[in-house]
C-alpha cells in the first residue's frame, strides 16, 4: 500500500500540462507502432526509410520521446498516414 500511495503522490505532483504532453507522446508512439504493423514494416525498415538508426526508432516507440512537428510531418510522409487526430 505504501508504494501505491507514494506513486499517487508523485503522479499528483506532475503538472497537468506535462501529463498532457506525455499522453500525446505515448499516443503518437502507439499510432506509429499500429501503422508499422498495418504496413508489415519492421523498426529496421522504418529506420532505413527515415535514414535513422534502429535504436532511435526504438526510443521513439517507448512513448517518452518529445516529437517535433518536423519529425511528425516526416514520419507521416514516409508512412503515408496521420499520426494526430485533428478532429478533436
Amino acid at each position: 500500500m505504501v508504494q501505491n500511495h507514494l506513486f499517487r503522490q508523485c503522479l499528483a505532483a506532475i503538472p497537468e500540462e506535462q501529463k498532457a504532453e506525455f499522453d500525446l507522446s505515448f499516443r503518437i508512439a502507439e499510432r506509429i507502432s499500429e501503422v508499422l504493423t498495418e504496413k508489415n514494416l519492421t523498426q529496421k525498415d522504418f529506420a532505413c526509410q527515415l535514414n535513422k538508426s534502429q535504436s532511435e526508432i526504438s526510443k521513439w516507440l517507448t512513448g517518452r520521446y518529445k516529437f517535433s512537428t518536423p519529425t511528425i510531418r516526416k514520419i507521416e510522409r514516409v508512412l503515408n498516414c496521420n499520426l494526430i487526430d485533428n478532429t478533436k
